[in-house]
């Protein structure tokens, strides 16, 4: 009992403080753990799959890795087929988001205005974000199916007259354009265009409604107001869709596995589906499956920079 009576007393702040370190202790406790778990799921996959880009390894070959150096990079670089593979996600990655650029655009200066119904348009058109684009390419491959989708039943070709005997003697001695890979294009822009109409959205609400007022005043056309107060303020969110947009079209694979598989030939064999063939698929090629999937890395850094450099100019410029 003296004991208890000769104890100091602590003042509030002191008890306080004790308490909030204490508070502090609990909250490490459980961040730290989890934080630590994250990072080591992230950093060993990422510097482990770059060790084994630079050896000859098989994931199912029950053998150590070989180191070779950079001879799966350069099997990879100097590969003529690979960089028809590369051309082709090009060709992907330009038309896919130079249309949603255009569609997403032109959707958000649509829905910008408030009509009646205008909630539910918006609410439409971003449905097909929504859904995993798996499900997506299942769906638009039943819709493409020769014998009874429903773009060959708008086109005609169910006809006998214009069946595949027919359209093949038309088409005799003509080139005919890769159509599947534009048929994948076609979805995807489907899909992802909601995505470049919310941000052009978020930016065309930001505008001050006195530059309008101030334009009208002076009696600017609308095409001026368009490009010299509406594009230049929505220029940096809208750069910053198509930068998401492209790293997603270099990366793409769910989506065309979902209706080509790659094919028919090699007509849709995007970067990416490439690289899951190496890595799985009967080839089991770990190591250069590795290289191709960091130097596919590098390309996107790279891109990305020049988006960046490109949106910091415009920055600094406004």
């Amino acid at each position: 009992m003296s004991v208890q009576a000769n104890a100091p007393r602590l003042s509030s702040q002191e008890r306080a403080r004790r308490r909030y370190l204490t508070d502090r202790a609990i909250v490490n406790l459980f961040i730290w753990p989890t934080l630590i778990l994250l990072i080591a799921i992230n950093l060993f996959p990422l510097f482990y799959s770059l060790y084994l880009g630079f050896t000859d390894y098989s994931a199912i070959a029950r053998q150590v890795p070989v180191w070779v150096g950079f001879k799966n990079f350069s099997d990879i670089l100097n590969d003529q087929q690979m960089w028809k593979y590369f051309a082709t996600t090009g060709k992907y990655a330009l038309a896919s988001v130079g249309l949603q650029t255009l569609l997403g655009f032109a959707l958000a200066m649509l829905v910008r205005e408030k009509f009646r119904g205008s909630g539910l348009l918006t609410t439409l058109i971003l449905i097909p974000m929504m859904i995993s684009p798996v499900v997506v390419g299942l769906f638009w491959k039943l819709m493409y199916n020769p014998t009874f989708g429903f773009f060959n039943y708008l086109l005609g070709f169910t006809n006998p007259s214009t069946g595949p005997d027919m359209l093949a003697s038309r088409f005799a001695g003509k080139v005919v354009p890769n159509l599947a890979l534009w048929a994948v294009v076609l979805v995807d822009v489907w899909m992802w265009s909601p995505f470049v109409m919310l941000l052009v959205l978020s930016g065309l609400k930001a505008i001050p409604d006195y530059l309008y007022e101030a334009a009208a005043i002076d009696r600017a056309s609308s095409w001026f107001q368009f490009w010299r107060i509406t594009l230049p303020q929505v220029a940096p969110l809208l750069l910053i869709a198509v930068l998401f947009r492209t790293i997603e079209a270099f990366k793409a694979f769910d989506l065309v596995m979902g209706m080509t598989g790659g094919g028919p030939g090699d007509q849709t064999e995007l970067i990416a589906v490439n690289l899951y063939r190496q890595a799985f698929l009967g080839q089991w090629r770990t190591g250069r499956a590795s290289a191709l999937a960091y130097i596919v890395l590098i390309i996107i850094i790279a891109v990305s920079n020049l988006y960046i450099r490109y949106l910091n100019k415009m920055r600094g410029e406004s």
